[in-house]
């Protein structure tokens, strides 16, 4: 996502999720149990979005060859990515084959994410104007594909060395570079590897842009960015200009609920910032935290759709890979934030499981869907496929897109006690399946674009005669969380470029609602301690569910 912007206090200790706990799920007595209809099974839908990784990156490693009918993974095939012969290291070697990553904090730096920086991942084109230029300094048509130009899935290496090289100012060595061309393995995301395993998993599911975060969340709800491509420039690109209805209106107007959790200490919602023209008078009332989330599925008292926030900001726990401190001058990538991910999974996972309410949310009567917003630049070999504009007629947006083809393939797990295990969903799926999903569950009308009229229904999944009781699904444990160093909150150090840049458009986001907010200079020096203290006293007061004791 590179915006992570948030600094404030994160203690892992506290989420490390039950089964991390060592608490035992309920086995309940089969007289206490809510009784069973699959045309409840969808009356409940819960979504946790991660962020920056493609499929590969994360399940590539799932299922070797002949475990399963069909998978699309990278076990049994030679993949690999050409090395550019103006490397300055390594170019004799030609290619960097894919490996398996040596830590959980890979790729670091966090790769190039914005259009220009996908159009090199999947087209190999790198304009010599754009080569070792920050996103400011690149031109148009910023590395896009000529008409009919085959995807080649051969620039991911080109792209990173580039970036890297912008972002550090050298180029990277050999072992720095061949990073973006590695994924993890089951023993590595044990949490998300048993899930997959044993629920259904989506192996041609794609995000909607090849961008980054905030255009693909956006599609994710409204099936449209408004025209925009990249997360910020202008400022106001989002909060104030992105005016698409949601699904979230569809639903209330329909006399059903909805949350937004974010988990703590988020002061600040990204679906709140991305909606906000739309959605500014519910700040109050529908963005509350994890722990809120977790005390509803307790009770029973889930809304009809819930959608989870990692934590996006200090210590994130969002899967997102490390983004440098060189230029950002946060200190928000300890511990890592996949091992942090993979805790946060567990817990809601393991509230979901437990649930047993009779008249409300339960185990039988709630899906939850893993996914992953965008691949942030790491590699993938499965080419997007085309994708309908979502707006016929409509100009080509920010930097020249018209919205006709997919994001990069990520990860996407569907877990209910209606669907089979080791499930692998070869047709091709996307974000807006979760808008056309909800519509037709509830009969919420039209649909929002052409983008979500052309997306499949989740619901025939669910193909189970039968549930599967809550003792029969898997266990999960995630691995071992390090905690993240507070002291860093009280630094004097200045925030970097970006940074900066992310703490200013988060003020512009706050006096488009109304907020006082401070006249701070583009030019001013602003630290660590002195952002955490404008950023709390601006967002808390628009977003009190999200206020904690911590």
């Amino acid at each position: 996502m590179k915006d992570s912007f948030r600094i404030t206090r994160r203690t892992f200790a506290k989420g490390v999720g039950m089964a991390a706990a060592g608490a035992v799920i309920p086995i309940l007595a089969t007289a206490q149990r809510p009784v069973p209809d699959k045309q409840k099974a969808l009356d409940h839908v819960v979504v946790i979005m991660f962020e920056n990784r493609s499929f590969d990156n994360v399940l590539g490693r799932l299922y070797g060859p002949g475990e399963v009918a069909s998978f699309e993974g990278v076990l049994g095939k030679n993949l690999k990515n050409s090395i550019p012969d103006w490397a300055e290291h390594g170019a004799n070697r030609k290619f960097v084959e894919y490996g398996v990553a040596t830590n959980m904090n890979t790729p670091s730096p966090d790769p190039g994410e914005e259009y220009p920086h996908i159009n090199t991942d999947l087209y190999g084109i790198l304009n010599t104007k754009n080569r070792f230029m920050p996103l400011a300094k690149m031109v148009a048509p910023y590395n896009a594909p000529s008409p009919g130009q085959p995807l080649t899935m051969d620039g991911f290496v080109a792209d990173y060395i580039s970036a890297f090289t912008a972002e550090i100012g050298r180029q990277p060595t050999y072992k720095e570079y061949s990073q973006i061309m590695t994924g993890y393995t089951p023993t590595q995301l044990p949490v998300m590897s048993t899930l997959a395993r044993n629920f259904g998993v989506f192996d041609h599911w794609f995000c909607e842009v090849p961008s980054q975060t905030f255009t693909n969340r956006s599609f994710f709800h409204a099936g449209t960015a408004s025209g925009y491509v990249i997360n910020y420039p202008p400022a106001a690109a989002f909060p104030v200009h992105n005016t698409a209805e949601t699904i979230f209106e569809r639903l209330e107007a329909k006399g059903l609920t909805w949350r937004v959790y974010c988990d703590a200490p988020s002061a600040a919602s990204m679906t709140a910032i991305i909606h906000a023209s739309r959605l500014r008078n519910r700040f109050a009332t529908n963005f509350r935290t994890v722990a809120d989330f977790l005390e509803d599925a307790k009770r029973g008292t889930l809304p009809a759709y819930s959608f989870i926030e990692p934590d996006m900001w200090i210590g994130h726990n969002d899967m997102h890979p490390p983004i440098s401190a060189l230029v950002h001058g946060l200190p928000i990538d300890e511990p890592s934030s996949l091992l942090g991910g993979e805790a946060l999974l567990a817990q809601v996972y393991d509230a979901i499981r437990s649930s047993d309410s009779s008249t409300g949310s339960n185990y039988l009567n709630t899906l939850l869907l893993v996914t992953l917003d965008e691949a942030g630049g790491t590699y993938d070999h499965v080419p997007p496929p085309p994708a309908p504009p979502p707006d016929a007629g409509a100009p080509p947006g920010q930097m020249g897109f018209t919205f006709d083809r997919s994001g990069v393939r990520v990860p996407a797990i569907a877990i209910s006690a209606w669907i089979p295990q080791r499930l692998v969903v070869t047709d091709e799926y996307r974000h807006t399946s979760l808008i056309r999903t909800l519509r037709e569950r509830w009969s919420l009308g039209a649909p929002l674009t052409a983008r979500d009229a052309a997306a499949p229904d989740i619901a025939p999944i669910l193909s189970l005669a039968k549930p599967r009781a809550p003792e029969d699904w898997p266990d999960v444990t995630p691995r071992p969380v390090p905690p993240f160093n507070a002291a860093w909150l009280k630094s004097n150090r200045p925030l970097g470029v970006l940074g900066k840049g992310v703490f200013l458009a988060l003020l512009e986001f706050e006096k488009s609602l109304g907020g006082t907010v401070p006249a701070i200079s583009k030019d001013a020096v602003i630290t660590v301690a002195q952002a955490d203290e404008v950023i709390r006293n601006a967002s808390f007061s628009i977003f009190p569910g999200l206020r904690t004791n911590g």
